[in-house]
């Protein structure tokens, strides 16, 4: 049971923080100039399933930001607290390479160990042919190449869409506007879209403050994880880091959450904190 629900908050958590920023001009124009984050960045989320009207925390999932030989390496590992590996233990590594210079991801490497269950799954993404191309396996030794998927121009892995959309300029959207995003995962192409839900003056993060943020709400895939008609909520900083500070979602067990717990390596001045009483 527990691997189940540490799975739905590792898969709920990126694919709401993938969805937080889309606009009209990223759909016309999928590449973009990096302004938002740097190599050496290091982001940490506590997730929490609500058990029984309880929210308990139940893992947590680190964000990193590399430059390897001329690409940026984004990287996601997710893993249960210690107190729960005697039940279950949950090791989750994600990996996205890209093109600094478009974001776009050349090679996307997911490296599963959840109990028993393990998944190796790496993704050539061939922009001229217009096809992904997938490995996967049991392991890396095991993984054998699937047979090619056709893609889009514009479509993202789950690591590479955080960071291009975090680049993306909030200006001119207006409350409730809707746009699409594609994402490539399991040798699949997901449509998705995200709902831009305005601006919350005051959102309280526990153990980090008070900040002003970008609230979007973006729909989810009707199946093993979500319900149909299921939405998230992401509240994301509200300053040129453009950080997502809060994701809350109903799954088809209960509901779960991801809460900013530290970052470092920042390209700018950490989100400003407010003040709770003004």
């Amino acid at each position: 049971m527990l691997r189940t629900l540490i799975k739905y908050c590792i898969c709920a958590f990126l694919f709401s923080l993938s969805l937080n920023t889309i606009t009209a001009q990223s759909l016309q124009n999928c590449a973009t100039k990096n302004v938002a984050f740097q190599a050496g960045e290091e982001v940490r989320y506590k997730l929490y399933y609500n058990w029984n009207f309880v929210w308990v925390p139940a893992g947590e999932v680190v964000f990193s930001v590399e430059d390897i030989d001329g690409l940026l390496r984004f990287k996601a590992e997710g893993e249960t607290y210690k107190s729960y590996e005697w039940f279950f233990d949950v090791n989750d590594v994600y990996e996205s390479y890209v093109d600094p210079n478009t974001l776009l991801p050349k090679v996307s490497v997911r490296d599963i160990q959840e109990g028993k269950f393990t998944l190796y799954d790496r993704v050539e993404f061939n922009r001229s042919s217009g096809e992904a191309y997938s490995r996967r396996g049991k392991s890396k030794d095991k993984a054998v190449y699937k047979d090619p998927v056709p893609i889009q121009s514009c479509v993202h892995d789950m690591l590479s869409v955080i960071y291009f959309a975090r680049n993306l300029d909030y200006a001119g959207m207006s409350k409730n506007e809707s746009f699409p995003v594609s994402i490539f995962l399991d040798n699949e192409v997901y449509p998705l879209e995200v709902r831009y839900k305005g601006v919350a003056n005051k959102k309280k993060i526990k153990g980090l403050g008070v900040f002003e943020a970008y609230v979007f709400s973006p729909a989810t895939i009707a199946g093993e994880v979500f319900k149909d008609g299921d939405e998230m909520k992401v509240w994301v900083s509200k300053d040129k880091n453009r950080i997502p500070l809060l994701i809350e979602s109903p799954i088809a067990v209960g509901s779960v959450k991801a809460v900013l717990m530290d970052y470092k390596g920042l390209r700018y001045e950490a989100p400003k904190k407010l003040n709770s009483k003004n």
